[in-house]
């Protein structure tokens, strides 16, 4: 194995797009570091993004958005007071990932990487309309976070393409996001299913909205029939039944030892009831969960 520590990502570009076998970024190494000591992946070159300056930076940017360095751990967001307030849906979908330990290491962007359906930390930033800086052979650009996941272990990334930074909007005035999920245990385990809900506000009344469902699908999933369920409306019960409904239709889940695809389904009906309303009083200025207002 090769290891590389380049000091651009231009320079893990050049690296990445020159290797021939099995590559890997680390920029947390929660996921490629188990893989190592488990012997179920052993990269022929091994890429550290660490020694990038402002890989591990969270900066506030002059339009009120939010850039996250690629190697921002799960910890770091949750200490930085202004992005809690700003997103807390994306910071606490984060949050669920591992245990204490590893939210030291684990990263936004390695979790969006992994490819997994049910990464907590991904349907956070699909509800916000969060996008990130990729570096590839061809320069640099500007991908939509919900264009990046194409399936299970797979990204829409071209190859020797790395993500920099991820990048969320400004939050708004009377805007709110949140993020739960559905384990058969307490914590430290994949979700069988997750929801992310972000709107805005004029007066009492959802005037824009963004669901985002997670282990329903090959990806997650951004349902606009569950945003169209809600805009318009002061989340009274007919749009809460409408926006499960709307759920439970663009759920497209399998059948495995840790839930059934009829019990999946019924849970994303559920979670996005309970999401939108944590969601909506968020947007109200009540930072705690419960009834809509």
């Amino acid at each position: 194995m090769r290891y590389h520590s380049p000091l651009t990502f231009e320079a893990a570009s050049r690296v990445a797009a020159g290797a021939s076998g099995v590559t890997r970024f680390l920029a947390g190494g929660t996921d490629v570091l188990v893989q190592l000591r488990a012997g179920s992946v052993t990269p022929d070159d091994l890429i550290d993004l660490k020694r990038i300056p402002g890989v591990g930076s969270i900066t506030r940017e002059g339009d009120g958005g939010w850039t996250i360095g690629a190697a921002v751990s799960g910890a770091a967001l949750g200490a930085t007071p202004g992005l809690v307030s700003d997103w807390p849906g994306v910071v606490e979908g984060m949050g669920l990932v591992g245990s204490t330990q590893v939210q030291g290491r684990a990263t936004l962007a390695g979790n969006l990487c992994n490819g997994s359906p049910a990464a907590d930390g991904v349907p956070g930033l699909v509800a916000a309309g969060a996008t990130a800086t990729v570096v590839g052979p061809e320069g640099r650009r500007r991908m939509a976070i919900a264009d990046i996941p194409a399936g299970p272990g797979r990204t829409a990334l071209q190859p020797g393409e790395v993500i920099a930074a991820i990048h969320l909007p400004a939050r708004g005035a009377q805007g709110g996001d949140a993020y739960e999920r559905f384990i058969p245990r307490t914590e430290m385990d994949i979700a069988v299913v997750g929801c992310a809900v972000n709107l805005r506000l004029d007066g009492d009344t959802i005037v824009e909205a963004r669901v985002a469902l997670g282990a329903v699908a090959p990806t997650v999933l951004l349902v606009e029939a569950c945003a169209q369920a809600i805009v318009g409306t002061r989340l009274d019960e007919a749009a809460l039944d409408a926006l499960a409904a709307a759920a439970r239709a663009a759920a497209k889940p399998i059948s495995d030892k840790r839930g059934t695809a009829e019990f999946r389904t019924h849970v994303a009906g559920v979670l996005a009831r309970r999401v939108a309303v944590t969601a909506y009083n968020r947007a109200k200025g009540n930072r705690a969960k419960g009834a809509a207002q």
